[in-house]
């Protein structure tokens, strides 16, 4: 029996140097039904004609413009047909065998409809990585965190979390989704631009009834920080900005506006701390993303879905703050969280 299809889409901005260094190595992955697809977002770089010189069996497809990650991945998804896709970031290193494991969790169960391999620095392959670890999770007030990775503190990979566990969110790192669920769900929200969209997604997946899952038995090895680095005062806008956003298009009515005025407050610490540091651009930022997430309250209402569960019965759902644990009661690793 054929393995079914699976096309690896790399979305590509101004990324010729990390083309250059990451895709030898997905060209050499292990799978007979396999296609290798780089996106292109209107780069101003070589990027294009590298690939189409060094790589000719590579499909390339041209955006006209930057549509950012979200809208980006969505026009070039529209014109790739396989069973499975994999969106890839273009700074992530794979070994040859990266693919077959997680193919093969996911045909195990057909209501698994994204998953993601676990995600280690590309730097220090010893620890887990930032954006991805050994999977997502969110936290009652719709914070986001990873096992292995708790804010800043990320741990290294010992083996402790090396067994296969139902997530609520697969970083976009490395994300493995069946086309079929992609284009049910409307695939990634194009008003995100970057940063949480996968978790939206992933979000929007479950409210669907399907899950989410972690595959220990395959690796592979993230850069991060290769859009926008963690001291842009943009990223800071964004996160704030579309956690909020998740949180009115996935919660059901009777808890989304008590849940986003707890988190408003929440995010009003943090405006404080921003200002108490000397850090008014990011506080700013912060203002600016309360400003646009009410400007278009109206508009992401309406994205909400038919289908709203309640936030409590979902899997990887963490029933407290991530935040007090780890800033009070200064917990720093993953297991020593309660559940």
């Amino acid at each position: 029996m054929a393995e079914p299809s699976v096309a690896v889409v790399i979305l590509n901005w101004n990324g010729q140097a990390l083309l250059e260094q990451f895709l030898p190595g997905v060209m050499k992955s292990l799978y007979p039904n396999l296609q290798i697809v780089v996106g292109d977002n209107a780069s101003t770089d070589d990027s294009v004609s590298y690939v189409r010189e060094n790589y000719p069996e590579v499909t390339i497809i041209e955006n006209e413009k930057n549509f950012g990650f979200a809208e980006g991945y969505r026009k070039l998804l529209d014109q790739v047909n396989a069973d499975y896709y994999i969106l890839l970031n273009s700074d992530v290193e794979v070994p040859p065998d990266w693919i077959m494991p997680v193919i093969r969790m996911m045909e195990a169960d057909t209501q698994i409809a994204a998953a993601q391999p676990k995600i280690k620095w590309q730097k220090d392959k010893s620890s887990f990585e930032y954006a991805g670890a050994a999977g997502g999770y969110l936290d009652l007030h719709a914070f986001p965190f990873c096992r292995g990775r708790l804010f800043d503190t990320v741990e290294l990979d010992n083996g402790q979390y090396d067994d296969a566990q139902e997530i609520f969110w697969a970083s976009g790192a490395a994300l493995f989704i069946r086309s079929e669920c992609w284009r049910l769900s409307g695939g990634l929200d194009p008003d995100f631009f970057a940063h949480m969209e996968e978790i939206d997604l992933c979000w929007r997946l479950k409210n669907m009834g399907y899950k989410i899952m972690y595959c220990p038995d395959a690796e592979v090895y993230h850069v991060g920080g290769g859009t926008l680095n963690a001291n842009n005062p943009y990223k800071t806008y964004l996160n704030f900005r579309n956690n909020l956003i998740i949180m009115q298009k996935n919660l059901p009515l009777t808890d989304a506006w008590f849940r986003i005025f707890i988190r408003i407050w929440i995010d009003f610490v943090a405006w404080i701390h921003f200002l108490i540091q000397g850090k008014t651009v990011f506080a700013m930022a912060i203002s600016k993303a309360h400003y646009h997430f009410f400007k278009y309250l109206t508009v992401n209402g309406r994205k909400r879905g038919k289908v709203q569960r309640r936030f409590s019965s979902l899997s990887g759902q963490y029933n407290s703050s991530i935040v007090y644990d780890y800033f009070g009661r200064k917990l720093k690793y993953f297991s020593e969280l309660k559940w």
